[in-house]
Protein backbone atom coordinates (compact mmCIF):
# COMPACT_ATOMS: atom_id res chain seq x y z
CA UNK A 1 0.00 0.00 0.00
CA UNK A 2 1.67 3.76 -1.39
CA UNK A 3 0.74 6.70 0.48
CA UNK A 4 0.35 9.41 -1.71
CA UNK A 5 0.81 13.06 -0.45
CA UNK A 6 -2.32 14.64 -1.72
CA UNK A 7 -3.91 18.35 -2.46
CA UNK A 8 -6.09 17.63 0.65
CA UNK A 9 -2.65 16.94 2.83
CA UNK A 10 -1.67 20.33 1.80
CA UNK A 11 -4.45 22.06 2.59
CA UNK A 12 -4.45 20.16 5.73
CA UNK A 13 -1.04 21.26 6.82
CA UNK A 14 -1.97 25.18 6.04
CA UNK A 15 -4.95 25.00 7.68
CA UNK A 16 -3.12 23.66 10.92
CA UNK A 17 -0.46 26.74 10.07
CA UNK A 18 -2.75 29.06 10.01
CA UNK A 19 -4.67 27.95 13.25
CA UNK A 20 -1.58 28.37 14.66
CA UNK A 21 -0.85 32.14 13.46
CA UNK A 22 -4.70 33.20 14.25
CA UNK A 23 -4.50 31.60 18.11
CA UNK A 24 -0.63 33.10 18.49
CA UNK A 25 -2.14 36.26 18.09
CA UNK A 26 -5.28 36.20 19.77
CA UNK A 27 -3.74 34.61 23.30
CA UNK A 28 -0.19 36.78 23.02
CA UNK A 29 -1.27 39.89 22.45
CA UNK A 30 1.85 41.45 24.96
CA UNK A 31 4.72 40.68 22.91
CA UNK A 32 4.94 42.20 19.34
CA UNK A 33 7.97 39.88 18.07
CA UNK A 34 5.27 36.89 18.66
CA UNK A 35 2.74 39.03 16.74
CA UNK A 36 5.21 39.47 13.80
CA UNK A 37 5.94 36.12 13.50
CA UNK A 38 2.55 34.63 13.91
CA UNK A 39 1.54 36.80 11.26
CA UNK A 40 4.54 35.09 9.25
CA UNK A 41 2.50 31.93 10.08
CA UNK A 42 -0.14 33.33 8.32
CA UNK A 43 1.44 34.21 5.45
CA UNK A 44 3.40 30.92 4.81
CA UNK A 45 -0.03 28.67 5.58
CA UNK A 46 -1.06 31.07 2.28
CA UNK A 47 1.97 30.78 0.18
CA UNK A 48 1.44 26.38 0.88
CA UNK A 49 -2.35 27.20 -0.59
CA UNK A 50 -0.92 29.08 -3.50
CA UNK A 51 1.70 26.59 -4.56
CA UNK A 52 -0.26 23.40 -3.94
CA UNK A 53 -2.70 24.60 -5.98
CA UNK A 54 -0.97 25.53 -8.48
CA UNK A 55 0.61 22.55 -8.80
CA UNK A 56 -2.78 20.79 -8.63
CA UNK A 57 -4.03 22.95 -11.46
CA UNK A 58 -0.57 23.11 -13.47
CA UNK A 59 -0.42 26.39 -13.72
CA UNK A 60 2.48 28.66 -12.60
CA UNK A 61 0.54 31.86 -11.79
CA UNK A 62 0.39 30.43 -8.25
CA UNK A 63 4.03 30.15 -7.79
CA UNK A 64 4.41 33.67 -9.14
CA UNK A 65 1.69 34.90 -6.87
CA UNK A 66 3.34 32.92 -3.75
CA UNK A 67 7.17 35.00 -4.58
CA UNK A 68 5.70 37.96 -4.32
CA UNK A 69 3.73 37.06 -0.75
CA UNK A 70 7.38 36.33 -0.12
CA UNK A 71 8.81 39.62 -1.01
CA UNK A 72 5.79 41.71 1.32
CA UNK A 73 6.03 38.93 4.02
CA UNK A 74 10.23 40.01 4.05
CA UNK A 75 9.61 43.78 3.87
CA UNK A 76 6.71 43.55 6.90
CA UNK A 77 9.20 41.93 8.65
CA UNK A 78 12.25 44.10 7.99
CA UNK A 79 10.41 47.32 8.59
CA UNK A 80 8.51 45.89 11.97
CA UNK A 81 11.58 44.81 13.71
CA UNK A 82 12.84 48.36 12.59
CA UNK A 83 10.06 50.38 13.82
CA UNK A 84 10.13 47.81 16.90
CA UNK A 85 14.08 48.98 17.49
CA UNK A 86 13.84 52.71 16.88
CA UNK A 87 10.54 52.52 19.64
CA UNK A 88 12.58 50.54 22.08
CA UNK A 89 15.28 53.03 21.63
CA UNK A 90 13.20 55.82 22.25
CA UNK A 91 10.93 54.33 25.34
CA UNK A 92 12.59 51.30 26.83
CA UNK A 93 10.14 49.10 26.29
CA UNK A 94 8.30 47.41 23.32
CA UNK A 95 5.17 46.63 25.45
CA UNK A 96 1.98 46.42 23.48
CA UNK A 97 -0.28 48.39 25.66
CA UNK A 98 2.46 51.54 25.70
CA UNK A 99 2.41 51.20 22.06
CA UNK A 100 -1.51 51.59 21.59
CA UNK A 101 -0.59 55.33 22.93
CA UNK A 102 1.21 56.31 20.48
CA UNK A 103 -0.25 59.26 18.68
CA UNK A 104 1.26 61.29 16.64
Amino acid sequence: MINEIGLSHYLILAAIIFSIGIIGIFLNRKNVIVILMCIELILLSVNINLVSFSIFLQNLVGQVFSMFVLTVAAAEAAIGLAIIVVYYKNKGSIDVDQINSMKG
